[in-house]
């Protein structure tokens, strides 16, 4: 693992610092206390402080959303979030000596990576800076584990204390995924920038409607910015919208990537599907919140 990397990492039993361990062909990652995490072969390393209530997206689920998002259909998320975070990093050196230090390498989190894409983009537009995508699916983890270079991955219940020390990172991204609040401030360096994005109103709005699939809640926007107000600071707020042209197929890949697919009925859905006329024009329409740690 990138030692800028490791040298944020804490133990989440005890919270001491972690170093990587090798016994035969196997790696771990172990504290002065001798707790130990295990670091699959496919690059992940299991950082669980005991068992994890849900296991996250299924394999079905990583596969839908990874075939999607290569195909460019959501490279507005990827590009609003490189640009934005590209800002956060810039202001890191007018906030003091210890923020420009960070600004050196800047450790950008993803909290609810999945695949990684996301945070394989911000890298890419930040070539001095590591990345850690967190995640409680080990499907998507085994991916995310490739997302860059520059990126490592780590199982971890977000909802639980992050396995980060405290004030480590200059960039916490948040894409579709819950929100820690309490977490995310400890995390999080003081001149750092929490990115938060959400479906708007009208996000994919078409097939909502012509296939019966989960609503974006109408208070979505009081709803993120309620359970983060005790600790964080709205700087900024931007609406990004592209319409998307696409055959049936990538519609139904749309659907099953996302929490509809737990939802919707499979004969039902492919009756729906079957009615759509193609091509079909889908909105794609997301809010990203630029936040400040009080």
């Amino acid at each position: 693992m990138d030692p800028r990397i490791l040298d944020r990492l804490r133990c989440p039993v005890c919270g001491e610092p972690l170093a990587e361990a090798t016994a035969g062909t196997a790696r771990a990652l172990r504290c002065p206390r001798r707790h130990s995490f295990d670091i699959a072969r496919q690059g992940y390393v299991n950082l669980l402080a005991g068992r994890a209530p849900h296991v996250g997206d299924s394999a079905e689920m990583v596969a839908a959303r990874a075939d999607f998002l290569a195909a460019g259909h959501y490279d507005v998320i990827s590009a609003a979030l490189a640009a934005a975070a590209t800002r956060a990093v810039q202001q890191l050196g007018a906030a003091g000596p210890e923020a420009a230090a960070l600004e050196a390498y800047p450790l950008v989190v993803d909290a609810g990576a999945g695949t990684g894409r996301y945070l394989g983009a911000v890298l890419a537009a930040l070539p001095d800076a590591v990345g850690l995508a967190l995640d409680v699916s080990k499907p998507a983890l085994r991916r995310a584990a490739r997302a860059h270079p520059r990126a490592a991955a780590a199982l971890a219940d977000t909802w639980q204390r992050l396995p980060l020390a405290d004030a480590s990172t200059a960039v916490l991204l948040n894409v579709f995924a819950p929100r820690n609040g309490p977490e995310f401030h400890r995390v999080l360096d003081p001149a750092g920038t929490l990115l938060v994005v959400t479906p708007d109103a009208d996000h994919l709005a078409e097939v909502v409607d012509a296939l019966d699939l989960l609503r974006v809640d109408p208070d979505k926007a009081d709803r993120v910015s309620g359970s983060l107000s005790g600790h964080f600071t709205p700087v900024s707020s931007a609406v990004h919208r592209v319409e998307l042209t696409l055959t049936r197929p990538e519609v139904a890949t749309l659907v099953g990537m996302g929490p509809s697919a737990w939802h919707t009925d499979p004969g039902a859905l492919t009756a729906r599907l079957a009615a759509l006329p193609e091509p079909v024009r889908v909105t794609v329409a997301i809010r990203m919140d630029a936040y400040r740690p009080r």
